[in-house]
């Protein structure tokens, strides 16, 4: 069975460009390009499910998927305590019949995957055999990469190591019973173990992003005082995996990491984009040179490689019910803006979307949980404006006494041309304002003194479907 995204989370756990990426070369390291991951795992895992979600995000213009591949999800007797006699590095001892349709699809459409392999893994791999979360063995995991990599491989563009490692969700012990951090030590072992296991698979440089970490945690705690049960902030746990002092000086004799890129989840909060963490240790999208300086220190201390770039491999914002949520129509202002920050940032080597529909928030749950509403749809298949807004992002803000407006055209195939509507007053009818000529990749930007309290985009494709944004609030 393939599990929700957020099923084990709490709210307090809660082309040039493409084409030299993922064949090889490093991300152009400059703004204004990036690629966007789109993670619909659910729903393309589910049979049921697959064809139309298809042509969902075809109709959206996504051209990069990004799906979690559950250990646990397709492990033999995943719930034994007593690990199963079978051979670990043989992809015939798994059960891979829920992704590799997927992957094929995927394949034939020549979109890039982003493969993030990842908990809950099954009890007999954990150290306590009890459950699905503490201590996994590097051993096993290891020869279950390398049998993900003679499988999967022909399928997979990057792959990334564990989702959100910091958090208690994904991996424990997140501190030791001294206070210590103790999963970057794990992480480390988990992430030079499946390097290992893709390099027996016969991929001689496997490209991995190391990371894939939530924004928010904990920098220190008091074990004493407030117990271990904490998250881990992001910029800590980079220092640990990296055996770096908070100075970012080397401790130890730890080996350069192999990492390829580094991923993370910049999620902000209610407060939207420019939201700013007061612990300097959580990264955000308001945030991001936190992380960009933090890497650059890494680098100088020997522990990565130079100039790594950052992958936004899942991002999205949450709306009401979510006690973290706005509005529907402020979901869609500040997903654009979020992706203008992600495209000005010259270490960005791409932006992502988590999810295509919204976590059904059971009846009967737990206090703290609440699952992620950063879906395009709601929990019921209905459109929320983001639906009609990712398609067409736009910006509008003020410069120098105009309007500075940025936008994307994301299902064009090609440089085109689009239509920016404006609403003069409210409610009143939307009038052109201009037509807008994107670059190659579909995007464009607009300077204009007209003053509005609202504007869309519209664009038709040549393909016949008339494409229409919701209206779109200045940013403040």
């Amino acid at each position: 069975m393939i599990h929700s995204r957020r099923a084990l989370l709490t709210l307090s756990a809660a082309a040039a460009l493409l084409a030299g990426t993922l064949a090889g070369a490093p991300p152009a390291l400059a703004s204004h390009s990036q690629i966007t991951f789109f993670d619909a795992t659910q729903q393309l895992t589910d049979p049921a499910e697959r064809a139309q979600t298809f042509v969902t995000l075809k109709h959206l213009g996504v051209r990069a998927l990004r799906i979690m591949l559950y250990w646990d999800a397709v492990a033999p007797q995943p719930n034994s305590a007593r690990k199963p006699r079978f051979a670990g590095t043989d992809p015939a001892s798994y059960d891979w019949s829920a992704y590799l349709p997927a992957l094929e699809e995927a394949k034939r459409l020549h979109w890039p995957v982003l493969l993030t392999v990842t908990s809950p893994v099954p009890k007999w791999a954990s150290s306590t055999h009890r459950d699905h979360l503490t201590r996994p063995s590097d051993m096993d995991f290891r020869e279950f990469m390398t049998a993900a990599g003679k499988e999967l491989g022909p399928y997979v563009a990057l792959w990334a190591i564990w989702n959100e490692p910091n958090q208690l969700g994904w991996l424990q012990p997140q501190w030791s019973a001294n206070g210590t951090p103790a999963s970057p030590a794990i992480y480390r072992g988990l992430f030079m173990a499946g390097y290992s296991g893709l390099r027996a698979a016969g991929i001689s440089s496997p490209k991995m992003l190391m990371g894939e970490t939530a924004p928010f945690g904990n920098s220190t705690v008091n074990a004493r005082r407030e117990g271990t049960v904490h998250q881990m902030a992001p910029l800590t746990f980079l220092r640990g995996t990296l055996c770096l002092s908070s100075r970012y000086r080397p401790i130890g004799h730890c080996p350069r990491l192999p990492a390829y890129g580094y991923g993370h989840h910049a999620y902000p909060n209610a407060s939207g984009p420019s939201y700013v963490p007061p612990n300097r240790d959580q990264v955000t999208i308001g945030t991001l040179g936190r992380l960009v300086r933090a890497l650059n220190l890494a680098a100088r201390a020997g522990a990565i490689r130079a100039g790594m770039p950052i992958y936004l491999t899942e991002f999205g914002i949450n709306t009401r019910p979510n006690p973290l949520g706005v509005s529907p129509a402020k979901q869609a202002q500040f997903d654009a803006l979020s992706e203008m920050i992600a495209w000005g940032n010259p270490r960005v080597a791409s932006f992502g979307q988590y999810e295509l529909r919204d976590d059904v928030i059971p009846r009967h749950h737990p206090r703290d949980w609440t699952g992620f509403q950063t879906g395009l749809e709601t929990a019921a298949g209905r459109p929320k404006p983001l639906y009609y807004g990712f398609p067409l992002a736009l910006v509008v803000r003020r410069s120098r006494g105009a309007f500075a407006l940025w936008g994307l055209v994301r299902p064009a195939q090609g440089a085109t041309s689009a239509e920016i509507l404006l609403e003069r007053a409210p409610r009143r009818r939307f009038v052109k304002l201009a037509a807008v000529h994107t670059d190659a990749a579909g995007y464009f930007q607009l300077r204009s003194r007209v003053h509005g309290v609202a504007w869309k985009l519209r664009w038709v494709s040549p393909e016949g479907p008339v494409y229409e944004g919701p209206p779109i609030a200045l940013s403040r």
